[in-house]
This record gives C-alpha cells, structure tokens and sequence, in this order.
C-alpha cells in the first residue's frame, strides 16, 4: 500500500467516465500500444491517450467500450502523440493490462465517487 491519503486528496483526482470513438495502433509508441479519442461527453469534450493494452484489445474492438480516465492530468508527449487523459486498467495475472469500465452503460463525463 502506498502512502494514505486524505478524502480532499482524492477528490482532487478527476477519474471520468468516457466512450472510445476511434482508436488506431501506434507503431511508433516504444512499447506497444493503442492510439485512443475519448469522448467525455459536452462539458469536457474529446480526450487522447495513449494505452499500452494491446495484450486485450484491438483497436477495432475498443470503438464503443466505455472506459474510465483521470482527465486533469497535463498533457504528456509519447513520441509523436500528444497524450491528454490516463486511461485507467489493472494488471491482469500476467501483468498485462485490462481497462477500467463500468458494468452497465453510462452518460459520458459522469466522474467517479
């Protein structure tokens, strides 16, 4: 566990609720790794990011899948791509990448809680 942190601390944290729109491999990325726009719904817009979860996921198969993002993050250059949001997964058993979603189809933009 790492160091505790206070419930202002957390809040903070934008984590949101967003749509994949488009995806598109990303041979340039040093990893493998998945070109992402998110739509966040009317207050936030569409996001990019970059995901290195190309052990689960194809691009072709994350279009409609809705994921969850921290979404106040600055913008982080990954080569030749402009990341905007962290997408947010958990490591499977082999360490690979599974998103974050939730169980049932929600508004984009809805923040976590």
């Amino acid at each position: 566990m790492t160091d505790r942190i206070t419930f202002d601390d957390f809040l903070k944290v934008d984590i949101r609720v967003g749509r994949v729109v488009r995806a598109e491999p990303f041979p340039e990325a040093r990893k493998p790794a998945i070109k992402l726009w998110v739509d966040f719904g009317p207050e936030i817009g569409e996001r990019k990011s970059s995901a290195q979860i190309t052990a689960h996921y194809t691009p072709d198969g994350l279009i409609g899948k809705q994921v969850m993002a921290v979404v106040n993050f600055p913008p982080r250059q990954i080569g030749p791509f402009m990341s905007e949001v962290l997408v947010l997964g958990v490591p499977d058993a082999d360490g690979e990448v599974v998103l974050i979603s939730p169980d049932q189809d929600v508004p984009e933009g809805g923040r976590m809680h």
